[in-house]
């Protein structure tokens, strides 16, 4: 089975996955992009690498017991979609103290608010393989072991659970 753990940048995604209790392989995908080169260039204008996503699913080919991390995770191929979700303002503020530019972390809050990855994580895999989770007030373990309940098909999939919208 294959899991994916997603949400926009600053959710918890690395954190609570590096705490989920599983057989799975974890897979911290924005690494892999980067070490073996799944990139179509690099944007300039927000500092990042572009993914090749053709390259990052041949790359991923026959890893099918995998918990895939990444806020590009929902674009791969999987049974099960979590999107860890985070009040926008939380969310800027973790942000800006790992040091990202106000530019992007204000960017990266309206994403949040507009439910980009929400969306592009349904719009992909349907409703019924989606599964959101709020991480704003959450420990990470609590996350995890939510995430621990998706893998164990102990928990239902949710989506439209958590609306920031009064933050735009």
């Amino acid at each position: 089975m294959r899991v994916a753990v997603t949400g926009t940048p600053g959710t918890g995604k690395t954190t609570a996955t590096e705490a989920v209790e599983t057989a799975l392989d974890v897979i911290h995908l924005n690494e892999r992009i980067r070490e073996e080169g799944l990139d179509a260039g690099r944007d300039e204008e927000r500092d990042s690498l572009v993914a090749d996503l053709d390259a990052v699913e041949a790359a991923l080919a026959g890893e099918d017991d995998a918990l895939i991390e990444s806020h590009l995770a929902h674009h791969v191929d999987a049974d099960r979609v979590v999107v860890l979700r985070c009040r926008p303002d939380i969310l800027q503020e973790r942000l800006v103290d790992r040091g990202e530019p106000a530019a992007k972390a204000a960017e990266n809050a309206e994403a949040e608010a507009l439910d980009v990855v929400l969306s592009e994580a349904v719009a992909e895999h349907g409703r019924e393989s989606v599964y959101e989770i709020d991480t704003t007030e959450a420990s990470p373990s609590a996350v995890a072991e939510a995430i621990e309940a998706v893998i164990d098909g102990e928990r239902a999939p949710a989506v439209g659970t958590v609306d920031f919208t009064e933050h735009l």
